[in-house]
């Protein structure tokens, strides 16, 4: 049993504090400190990744308790690349936060941000669906604690908005963890698995209605329509670095639904045949078509991308949806993707808001750095709407070639590629009044005097995201390879289920990728 899985876990939970005890009033410590345990993360992330590229599933019982009975964190392909992603995501907005100043605008943002770190970093490697509701209220409790750091009655509405719905979303959660422990008597996933395969077709009523709850709870997580109302507020009103690290909070509901409803309820399953295409597909199709319409309607920057979100994980759950290896692979390239898209545009809107003093597109005078704030812009605009020559062309290429051979093959594709130009008409217009129209001789002379210029490591962290986009397309035969040997482990669970339960005669390792 190795050690090393439980760190992404246990190092933020041993920060926050001790930035809270020991740095409370020195933010140049709290600083150093954060920077450290996130780096840390990174390369404890990435000994994982490589530990488990090979197929290897990593186990560690807490308290050495063996499941089902015991608590146990579980490392496979998906888990792992999860945790490497917001390991990444996680040191760019650090770093922009520090540079913005955004962190020293309220207090205990770098223990909120280690907190946050810790409830994503255990939903991705939990082995059990109850410790994966006890990590999804650490997430709420620090991620309003996040959205409403340096105040402000706008950021105070949306924040008791974001709670509210995701404590209904809580509850929903415990009244779907209570059905399937009376019908089963196990929450653990591995053990789950195999019991719902001998469960009596006369005694599926529970079962069907604990795995729609559980659909309905992570697809409030993933921002899906008609469930996705609390994100555009919410997001919005966010500090910039919040937002941007909220990025990869829906990703936590797109993984929840991989996870689950491929070893749990698996779309050959008896007992929940039907759920995926009857609801998940449409609802899928209807999140890409209003994140894009709302991207043209928005008429603030960061509204503009909060929508985006909405339509990116709608083409997520558009390929999650098919339940095949070729979208759950298309699905997890553009995960990558639009976490560093999405993220990248969050700060390049606060990068508007501190160069021109606000981000309401409507015509106003040129702003400080435009240069190159209006070339990041681009770059992430050209990356969110699916554009060549980035990586959302080519995962939106992946997502239309895995539906090629589905019945829903011609909604998939109409409403893919009218949602893109959609999309491009929405950017195409906010940037047209943000940088060109601003240098015409129709556009006013005058400068906000809440305006100034971004600092440097600002534009270094943004950057960094917009590089990282740049690297998923140069290497995203490598990176899509990787998503396709997840995908093959995710529909052959008995490596996992084995390595869980230490079942006799089975291997912990897989002999060949599929």
């Amino acid at each position: 049993m190795t050690h090393w899985i439980i760190a992404p876990i246990i190092l933020p939970a041993f920060f926050a504090p001790f930035i809270v005890l020991a740095a409370r009033y020195h933010i140049g410590i709290q600083r150093v400190f954060s920077v450290v345990g996130v780096a840390a993360l990174i390369a404890i992330a990435a000994g994982l990744v490589w530990q488990t590229s090979d197929g290897t599933i990593v186990l560690y019982k807490l308290g050495d308790w063996a499941a089902p009975f015991g608590i146990v964190l579980v490392g496979d392909r998906l888990s792992t690349m999860m945790v490497l992603l917001t390991a990444v995501l996680a040191l760019f907005v650090l770093l922009y936060a520090i540079g913005s100043g955004w962190d020293d605008r309220g207090r205990h943002f770098h223990p909120l941000f280690q907190f946050q770190l810790m409830g994503i970093m255990g939903a991705f490697l939990t082995g059990d669906l109850f410790n994966l509701f006890v990590f999804f209220e650490v997430l709420l409790i620090a991620s309003y604690g996040l959205m409403i750091h340096a105040g402000g009655n706008a950021r105070l509405r949306a924040g008791v908005q974001y709670v509210l719905f995701n404590l209904i979303g809580s509850t929903l959660f415990l009244f779907a963890l209570g059905s399937i422990y009376a019908e089963s008597g196990t929450l653990n996933m591995a053990d789950l698995a195999n019991r719902m395969q001998m469960v009596p077709p006369e005694e599926t009523v529970g079962i069907r209605v604990a795995a729609v709850l559980l659909l309905l709870v992570f697809a409030i997580k993933a921002a899906v329509v008609p469930l996705h109302f609390w994100l555009p507020s919410s997001y919005a009103e966010a500090p910039a670095p919040v937002a941007a690290l909220f990025a990869i909070m829906t990703k936590v509901g797109a993984y929840a639904i991989i996870r689950v409803y491929t070893m749990i309820f698996p779309p050959d399953l008896e007992v929940t045949s039907g759920l995926h295409d009857l609801w998940l597909q449409p609802a899928a199709l209807l999140s890409l078509g209003i994140g894009m319409v709302g991207v043209l309607a928005a008429k603030k920057l960061d509204r503009l991308v909060a929508f985006s979100v909405i339509g990116s994980m709608g083409m997520v759950m558009i390929a999650i949806s098919l339940f095949n290896a070729a979208g759950i692979a298309a699905a997890l390239y553009y995960i990558v993707h639009s976490t560093f898209a999405g993220a990248a545009l969050f700060l390049i809107s606060d990068l508007v808001r501190t160069g021109r003093g606000n981000q309401i597109l409507t015509l106003q005078g040129p702003m400080a750095g435009t240069a190159l704030t209006a070339g990041l812009f681009f770059a992430g605009a050209i990356a969110m709407s699916g554009l060549p020559p980035l990586s959302g062309f080519l995962g939106k290429l992946l997502v239309l070639e895995a539906a090629y051979e589905t019945d829903l093959v011609v909604w998939v594709w109409a409403v893919v590629l009218t949602s893109s130009l959609i999309s491009i008409l929405g950017f195409a217009r906010a940037g047209s009044l943000l940088f060109w129209k601003a240098h015409g001789d129709e556009a006013p002379t005058d400068v906000s005097t809440e305006a100034s210029r971004p600092s440097v490591l600002s534009y270094v962290a943004t950057g960094g995201l917009i590089t990282l986009l740049a690297l998923t397309t140069v290497f995203a035969g490598q990176v899509h390879g990787y998503a396709t040997s997840i995908a093959g482990q995710l529909f052959d669970p008995q490596p996992y289920i084995s390595t869980v339960l230490d079942t006799p005669g089975k291997l912990s390792k897989p002999t060949e990728d599929h």
